[in-house]
């Protein structure tokens, strides 16, 4: 599963000839933290700011979102927190940098990161909900998984065993059909993605040191 990734920088959204984003978002992203969403309406292709972890309508509050940043292709329609979503084939696409998945050795998980080798952004398959949350309008979308077990790189992550998955990557040139989807079935678009355009390499997360000021008052 990915619950943390690097959204497209201005740079690579200039190279994509996608919309200006109207509003700011973090450099790095986790579950409920605000990401842009790629999506596309009457007027056009759109951006939103939308939560990480899908907000379904019967949603009390939003802490559900921790817990809903990923969806199983394989059971969209079944699971509550993604059903209504899927049968009004809400799908958009969040387009990343890098997105990061733990790889283990001896037992102990490391932080690597997988992006594409000639630098460009590229689109995950989303899907998204708008709701109302204690008289607040939610905007949510959830990263839709595929089963990665065979996958030539995507099978090395995530912990020892038979279970492995893997965000659904939608090539460019397919992201028009993507969002003009008007059916729940997304099995065409279920297939994981290229890996000789893709790479990947251990990122360990930044230390930020806490530095005290009695520590350094002599220096």
């Amino acid at each position: 599963m990915c619950a943390n990734f690097k959204p497209l920088t201005l740079q690579q959204l200039h190279d994509l000839n996608l919309p200006e984003i109207p509003f700011e978002y973090p450099e790095e992203v986790y579950p409920n933290y605000q990401l842009p969403l790629l999506f596309k309406s009457e007027f056009g292709l759109e951006w939103r700011s939308v939560n990480f972890g899908l907000i379904p309508k019967w949603a009390e509050d939003k802490t559900i979102g921790t817990r809903t940043y990923n969806a199983r292709n394989e059971t969209l329609l079944q699971k509550p927190s993604f059903a209504e979503a899927t049968a009004k084939c809400k799908f958009g696409v969040i387009p990343v940098t890098e997105f990061y998945e733990s790889k283990y050795f001896d037992n102990k998980p490391q932080r690597w990161g997988v992006r594409r080798k000639d630098g460009k952004a590229f689109y995950i398959a989303a899907l998204y909900e708008i709701a109302r949350v204690q008289d607040e309008i939610v905007r949510s979308s959830t990263m839709i998984t595929m089963d990665a077990i065979d996958h030539p790189m995507m099978k090395d992550f995530h912990e020892p065993g038979n279970i492995k998955r893997s965000v659904i990557v939608i090539p460019h040139q397919r992201m028009d059909e993507w969002l003009n989807l008007k059916s729940p079935n997304i099995q065409s678009f279920v297939e994981g993605f290229p890996v000789e355009e893709f790479e990947c390499s251990h990122v360990p997360k930044e230390v930020i040191k806490k530095i005290s000021p009695q520590m350094n008052f002599f220096e």
